[in-house]
């Protein structure tokens, strides 16, 4: 089913004095047959106003497109359809270039299927490989002891802040440019996050295992770390090089500020445009390794169908 948005100029104005104007605004639709009172009233409701008198919509445009999450739009699918399975996470291949500069991860055999079959009964073999990887490999989590000696390892995490998270996804391929690459906390102040899984979708990961993918990546800023942890959230996700910005130094304040209130990061996130958003579930558990702060999962989102 396709989604709607209206694009259009608006005037509102207050019962009890002032008004208020936008230009170029977009709104997600519940179909395309609404008219304009309509769909000034979802305006509204999105804006969160009160005493309005009047809604002028100027330029009003329907068009398929999808939905970027305003509020007054139910985009749940009737749960009795079921759900479908939106895998989030890059496979990992031996020589997968992951991070500029890390070590990319080897495969060797342990024992081949050939060699097996002297150890077992005819016609049963098996293969036992070893891979050699650092943690930040593919779409992995960091844990709070990732940079923190005092904080959780893998092994220390609480399932229920990994597993079936409601995820709020912010689709934000056109909010931000190669001289504005930020991600700010007036971008991710629309909705309640309380308790969610927060996933930027930026389209960075388009050139993920490509030379492009190592520079001119979008990040959160500080300003938005703490936005989000300010409103709640459990997890925060991105599909880019990293949650920081790695050409400004080596400070990384989106790390520091996540990890040290026990906010889990997962990074090198793929596939975020396939989900809606709001009404998805994220899972991303890493294995239970103790003394160890990083490592791949295989992260992925059940949307009602």
């Amino acid at each position: 089913m396709p989604d709607y948005r209206a694009h259009f100029d608006f005037q509102l104005s207050f019962a009890n004095g002032g008004e208020l104007a936008g230009t170029g605004f977009r709104l997600d639709l519940p179909s395309s047959e609404l008219d304009a009172d309509a769909i000034g009233r979802l305006l509204v409701q999105h804006l969160g106003l009160a005493l309005v008198d009047t809604v002028e919509l100027r330029g009003l445009r329907i068009v398929e497109e999808p939905h970027r999450g305003s509020r007054g739009v139910d985009l749940i699918r009737d749960a009795a359809a079921g759900t479908r399975i939106v895998d989030l996470s890059h496979p990992i291949r031996a020589g997968l270039v992951t991070y500029p500069g890390l070590p990319a991860p080897t495969i060797t055999p342990h024992l081949t299927r050939e060699d097996s079959r002297a150890r077992y009964a005819p016609g049963t073999e098996f293969a036992m490989d070893v891979i050699h990887m650092i943690g930040n490999t593919g779409t992995y989590l960091d844990s709070p002891f990732h940079r923190y000696a005092e904080g959780p390892d893998l092994a220390g995490l609480d399932l229920s802040t990994l597993v079936g998270l409601r995820a709020e996804v912010f689709h934000l391929e056109d909010a931000w440019t190669p001289d504005r690459r930020g991600i700010r906390a007036e971008t991710l102040a629309d909705r309640d996050v309380r308790g969610a899984a927060v996933l930027l979708h930026t389209g960075w990961d388009r050139w993920f295992g490509q030379p492009e993918y190592g520079s001119g990546s979008p990040f959160l800023t500080e300003e938005g770390t703490r936005h989000l942890i300010d409103a709640g959230v459990v997890l925060v996700g991105i599909d880019a090089l990293n949650i920081d910005d790695t050409e400004s130094g080596g400070e990384r304040p989106a790390h520091s500020l996540l990890l040290d209130a026990g906010i889990h990061v997962v990074e090198h996130l793929t596939n975020l445009g396939a989900l809606p958003p709001s009404g998805a579930r994220f899972t991303a558990a890493p294995p239970a390794v103790e003394g160890f702060g990083t490592f791949p999962v295989r992260a992925f989102a059940e949307v009602p169908a």
